[in-house]
């Protein structure tokens, strides 16, 4: 499997550095992710909730073979871009990589933060645990084992995945919080790991950078999560992901961290290699905690 992948992701062209906020949406060059995601298109959509007009959806992945009432594990991934850009076909390769595999691959929509529509850093999250909660509501229609879901993201993604297991109690009025939004795993790629000055979006979370900051809300009990982090980033900085890492395992998590020397902010989606050996680190993770067949 991971031979085929390299190979068909080695005719892709490495581009231009992933840019972050709104610039992700004005990329003039698709790097190796973009090359593969446009290939792909998901099997279904499904709404998971509604805000005014505006339907969020589910852009589903499934497996061959899959019918109602099976119970395979689900990953799904989130998107990046600064909490105020960015698509859900983004993360395409990654929902399709687990499809292949027999799983249900989920990548979600959000709202996206804006001044002038009034969409704060902390709605974002909502609908991040929101999308998890549907999941785990509609796991048997859906096919999905509900204690089985790997949450992904990547940069501001990242921080949307990470606040499905940490941000307690930011959940949207009306929903049952009886429905754990906790994952069963992370998989947290270059991600917003710290909102305060020293780290991303201090400016966006404003006053609740703190609430909205994994960093400081790092407690016992969170699920197995792997990083992948460049030590080049001046984005989301490296030295926020080794406090996470740190401030995990002294609370009593397992929390992996795998550095790439050098690597800048989104490093990992630039080339194709690095496409598949994320792929590959992350099956083996997964294969550890003995949801995915070795």
């Amino acid at each position: 499997m991971h031979r085929l992948l390299l190979i068909l992701l080695s005719g892709l062209v490495a581009a231009a550095p992933l840019t972050t906020g709104a610039q992700a949406t004005k990329a003039k060059t698709p790097d190796a992710v973009d090359n593969l995601a446009a290939n792909i298109e998901p099997t279904r959509q499904v709404v998971y909730k509604k805000i005014g007009d505006r339907e969020l959806r589910l852009h589903i992945f499934e497996p061959a073979g899959l019918k109602p009432g099976d119970k395979r594990p689900c990953f799904l991934t989130i998107h990046g871009g600064g909490w105020t850009g960015g698509i859900p076909r983004r993360q395409y390769p990654f929902a399709a990589h687990y499809a292949k595999l027999g799983w249900v691959g989920i990548s979600i929509e959000y709202r996206l933060h804006s001044a002038k529509t009034g969409v704060a850093v902390s709605d974002c999250v909502k609908d991040a645990r929101s999308a998890v909660r549907y999941v785990r509501a509609h796991a048997a229609e859906l096919g999905v084992d509900p204690q089985r879901i790997v949450v992904n993201g990547g940069s501001a993604g990242g921080h949307l995945a990470a606040s499905t297991a940490l941000f307690d109690g930011m959940d949207a009025e009306g929903e049952d919080p009886k429905i754990s939004t906790v994952p069963n795993a992370l998989v947290l790629f270059f991600p917003v790991i710290d909102t305060s000055r020293e780290g991303y979006g201090n400016a966006k979370c404003g006053a609740q950078w703190q609430e909205l900051s994994p960093l400081h809300r790092v407690k016992a009990g969170v699920p197995p999560t792997l990083i992948f982090h460049g030590t080049g980033d001046t984005v989301t900085p490296f030295k926020g992901a080794k406090a996470f890492q740190e401030a995990m395992r002294k609370a009593g998590n397992r929390c992996e961290l795998i550095v790439n020397e050098g690597g800048v902010h989104g490093y990992l989606m630039r080339q194709p290699e690095l496409v598949a050996d994320t792929l590959r680190q992350t099956d083996v993770f997964l294969a550890s905690l003995d949801l995915l067949k070795k």
